[in-house]
């Protein structure tokens, strides 16, 4: 397996075009706008899949998240990207992933564009003990106690915020 630091990833600018490529530990160095996908999975009962990150993960590494995902590969599409990252992180083969929007998040001097996609998984997960350090299946209002209780990754945060005013009411 590569080592994640070194997996090269496209620079993008404020209109998420392509600029240039950069290792994935430059982009988080020297604050680099690169691409990230956010996939929010459900369950047959519509519980969302819930994990706590490894403590070896490069960015917030043992805090939670409501969204399986990752960094987008320097020539990947967003939509390759996140069939890609659901499969691995699940251990899993063919999710289909369902676009929903895009937003750009900003904090720290860190920034990225998180491509937001929503999948139902009705079979087993077997996680990537490399990513997942726990998961479980969270109705939609054991999440929001969660969110108030668990350290949860900042831009899963932005995102499930998102993604809840996204939604018709």
């Amino acid at each position: 397996m590569t080592n994640p630091a070194e997996e090269l990833l496209d620079v993008v600018d404020s209109r998420d075009e392509v600029v240039g490529t950069a290792t994935r530990a430059e982009a988080y160095r020297d604050g680099l706008t690169h691409r990230c996908v956010f996939i929010l999975v459900r369950d047959p009962q519509g519980r969302i899949f819930v994990h706590r990150r490894t403590d070896t993960k490069l960015f917030a590494p043992g805090a939670y998240d409501c969204f399986v995902g990752g960094v987008v590969g320097s020539g990947e599409s967003y939509a390759e990207a996140a069939v890609r990252e659901a499969e691995e992180e699940l251990g899993v083969r063919g999710i289909e992933p369902v676009p929903l929007f895009r937003f750009l998040f900003e904090q720290d001097g860190l920034s990225w564009f998180c491509d937001m996609h929503e999948a139902r998984w009705a079979g087993p997960v077997s996680p990537q003990v490399e990513e997942v350090a726990w998961h479980g299946w969270l109705t939609e209002e054991e999440l929001a106690e969660r969110l108030a209780e668990w350290d949860f990754v900042a831009d899963g945060r932005e995102a499930y915020r998102r993604y809840l005013e996204s939604r018709p009411s």
